[in-house]
């Protein structure tokens, strides 16, 4: 047994409001606690989205009664709230902009309203972007133009992570991050990972849809080969029903905050990552870019031996399902201490919904 920091995950969608029949403050961070997490930042993209201060009250409040553990909401950046937005950022995680397809409130259809965000948000935390290849290229320029930090979600590509080192060396302030499923899949949703060699065919291609797409072998080992380069560990927990992934119109994304930890340390296990890349991604990294406070009393006791299938009727995700059904990883959350209670044992979830603390509210 080995004694851990709490996990920082900086990408996670909690689907609430408006789509809490597969997940919720309460399960989402129910999930983050079995897998370690004892600090999640939520995304803006829900219905209706978070996107002024009223949306912002109604997800605040979400998280007071339901949150497990740590949190803070992201604001979304939208055609009109410019303003509004940067007023409000105090009490957020940051800014995100959807600058790919995206829809209604924060719908972004020229670069002239990507400037007005860039020019007003105060820059205490990033402006967070799902920019990917071309639109990536565009968003550092405005970073550039307006000397304001940047955080590019969930990269998944060669060009984009050598692109991001050329701009960090042109004095760009870019900070990124990377999802398990970009390292460990490729396009087809095939495993990358002897650890994945029980479904060495792939998954069905509904469940397979994720955005960013999953790129080629050779995509996903440019990322390992350029890991000193990437910030952060981020799961872009994104749960979708079985139901909903296995229609005719899939919706893209993937579970990922529970089973993070376990393919991450599996990797330390095989020699592609240490242990130390493994913390300063996933708890060093997230608290210097994002401004997050230390967690006092708090850390994961962790079965680094025990080697066993991930299966999802063992988490505890809403969604009911996992890409790495059947995979054999090694390590296992044992008990999680949050803030001096203890919040987790051997697959109990023992901190009360509400108990996870806003980290942006004094």
């Amino acid at each position: 047994m080995i004694r851990l920091p709490g996990l920082i995950d900086p990408h996670v969608h909690l689907r609430e409001p408006g789509a809490t029949h597969k997940e919720d403050f309460d399960s989402g961070t129910a999930s983050a606690l079995a897998g370690g997490v004892t600090m999640v930042l939520a995304m803006p993209n829900t219905k209706p989205p978070v996107f002024d201060e009223e949306t912002l009250r109604v997800a605040l409040d979400a998280g007071r009664q339901k949150a497990r553990c740590d949190y803070a909401q992201f604001i979304g950046a939208g055609p009109g709230n410019a303003a509004e937005a940067a007023r409000l950022a105090p009490q957020t995680a940051g800014l995100k902009m959807y600058l790919d397809s995206t829809f209604g409130e924060l719908r972004l259809d020229d670069m002239t309203l990507w400037m007005e965000h860039f020019a007003k948000w105060p820059g205490i935390t990033p402006i967070v972007t799902h920019s990917e290849s071309r639109s990536m290229a565009a968003a550092l320029l405005m970073a550039q133009m307006y000397d304001k930090p940047i955080h590019i979600a969930h990269i998944s590509l060669k060009e984009e992570i050598l692109l991001i080192r050329a701009a960090r060396e042109k004095g760009i302030k870019v900070t990124c991050e990377v999802c398990p499923h970009h390292l460990f899949l490729a396009d087809g949703a095939i495993p990358l990972t002897s650890a994945g060699n029980c479904c060495e065919d792939g998954l069905p291609d509904g469940r397979s849809q994720v955005r960013p797409r999953l790129a080629t072998p050779q995509d996903a080992q440019a990322l390992w080969e350029n890991l000193d380069a990437i910030d952060c560990f981020a799961t872009d927990h994104a749960p979708h029903t079985l139901a909903e992934k296995d229609s005719p119109t899939p919706p893209p994304g993937f579970p990922g905050v529970e089973t993070m930890l376990p393919l991450l340390y599996t990797a330390v296990k095989e020699g592609r990552l240490t242990l130390e890349q493994l913390l300063e991604k996933s708890v060093t990294n997230p608290r210097k870019i994002f401004k997050l406070p230390e967690q006092a009393e708090t850390w994961v006791d962790f079965d680094e031996t025990d080697t066993y299938e991930i299966h999802a009727s063992e988490l505890h995700s809403r969604c009911g399902w996992t890409p790495y059904e059947n995979w054999k990883v090694t390590g296992r959350v044992r008990r999680v201490v949050l803030r001096g209670q203890e919040a987790y044992r051997d697959g109990n979830v023992l901190a009360a919904p509400g108990y996870g603390k806003n980290i942006r509210e004094n």
